[in-house]
């Protein structure tokens, strides 16, 4: 095959992998706690040993000559959104690197970075729509309000307007990005063989929690927009390369006739 549409073919997809990970980023502008991904590429370089035939010194000269691409994406977690206060006391966003612990499937262990609590049907607060916390707190039936402190603290207020120590939510810490899986929920699972590093609120690096607030996306318009206009004009520019060596192919033809 002419080495330019092999060329082209690979910028394309490389470009087309780009443009659907900043695509994400853009529809996820108003998820609370969403991470932004950055893509990067790398070049793939053959390598070849000593050839002992003509076939085999060709074979490797055809290969030298298609490389190749490789398209990465890198999840910018220490980059985090700012955080906007809603005014409800079961919102809460966490002031620096930790995660919540959720209790997911099976008792897996999932990640959190935070956003809107409820109160499960077996009383326990949860993050809403997905797990309840590890911390497994129980809310009393007659609680009408939630106290949250920084430390993680919480305390329910009674009918009779007593306060209850009812539990503590902890934070963790990864020790690498690359421990961490987005799930595209909000939550993220631990890759294989990765640890925890338990962290107490306001000790460790890992953060406070912060009730009433929610923390945005890390995503900024202006910029993931700049960076989608270019990749656009890189693959329509990798479609020419493969039209053009279409063209001078044809025109090949046509003079071999």
């Amino acid at each position: 095959m002419n080495g330019a549409y092999e060329v082209g073919a690979v910028a394309l997809r490389a470009h087309q992998r780009a443009l659907e990970t900043h695509a994400n980023n853009v529809a996820n502008i108003n998820t609370p706690s969403f991470k932004r991904a950055e893509v990067q590429f790398s070049e793939i370089v053959t390598t070849q040993g000593n050839p002992t035939s003509e076939n085999e010194r060709l074979a490797q000269q055809s290969a030298a000559q298609n490389g190749g691409v490789r398209m990465t994406t890198r999840t910018m977690f220490s980059d985090h959104g700012e955080l906007q206060a809603t005014g409800s006391s079961l919102d809460i966003a966490i002031d620096g690197s930790g995660f919540i612990e959720l209790m997911g499937p099976d008792g897996e262990s999932l990640l959190w970075r935070g956003g809107k609590l409820e109160i499960d049907r077996d009383r326990f607060l949860a993050a809403q729509g997905l797990a309840p916390l590890q911390a497994m707190i129980s809310v009393p039936e007659d609680a009408r309000s939630l106290w949250i402190e920084i430390d993680g603290t919480v305390q329910a207020e009674t009918e009779d307007g007593e306060l209850l120590d009812i539990g503590q939510i902890m934070l963790v810490r990864q020790q690498s990005d690359d421990d961490l899986i987005p799930m595209g929920t909000g939550q993220y699972r631990m890759a294989e063989n990765a640890r925890l590093l338990d962290g107490v609120p306001g000790e460790d690096g890992a953060g406070f929690i912060r009730q009433g607030m929610i923390e945005q996306s890390n995503v900024e318009m202006t910029e993931a927009m700049v960076e989608m206009l270019i990749l656009q004009r890189a693959f329509a520019a990798s479609a020419q390369v493969i039209q053009t060596a279409d063209q001078v192919a044809s025109i090949t033809n046509s003079l071999s006739r």
